[in-house]
């Protein structure tokens, strides 16, 4: 056990499907699940460098980054990753009760190791905070991406989003 209630199960790598309101707050302060791996490779790198106008050479200059870049390579776009959270939450965490998932924005975020082309990143999730409104519940995650072998994580994030009932 992982500092969890006895009957709660440890960190799930995989999805969660948690029934209600109160199945949720029992998650609150834990870590919930850990998703599968996603390849963030150069062709997604240079396909969110299109869809965003940011082509800034470190993304998308595979020569250049080789030559001048400190890690070497080129390196996911800081925005990459955060998409990349919207992903995880479904991947890995639902509420029975909701219709629908709202986001409400990010509370805090810091990029701690650069995600270099072609690293699996997944996300470690966590309950910070939840609470019950008129027909909603507000729910704030905490984000760590890790990369597949590196030691510091890529980022931690705290989102918070709203499960509309």
């Amino acid at each position: 056990m992982t500092g969890l209630a006895p009957d709660l199960p440890p960190t799930f790598i995989g999805s969660v499907v948690l029934a209600d309101y109160a199945a949720l707050q029992a998650r609150l302060g834990s870590e919930v699940a850990v998703s599968d791996y996603v390849l963030v490779d150069q062709e997604r790198i240079e396909q969110f460098a299109r869809i965003t106008d940011d082509a800034q050479w470190i993304h998308t200059d595979v020569e250049r980054a080789q030559r001048e870049s400190p890690f070497g390579q080129t390196i996911a776009h800081g925005f990459l990753s955060l998409s990349l959270l919207a992903r995880f939450l479904e991947d890995t965490v639902r509420l029975s009760t909701a219709r629908l998932v709202l986001s409400c924005g990010l509370n805090a975020v810091r990029f701690m190791s650069p995600i270099v082309s072609g690293s699996n990143v997944r996300a470690r999730v966590r309950l910070r905070a939840c609470s019950r409104g008129d027909g909603f519940i507000e729910a704030t995650w905490r984000f760590t991406l890790e990369c597949e072998g590196q030691r510091l994580p890529a980022a931690v994030a705290d989102w918070t989003v709203r499960y509309l009932e």
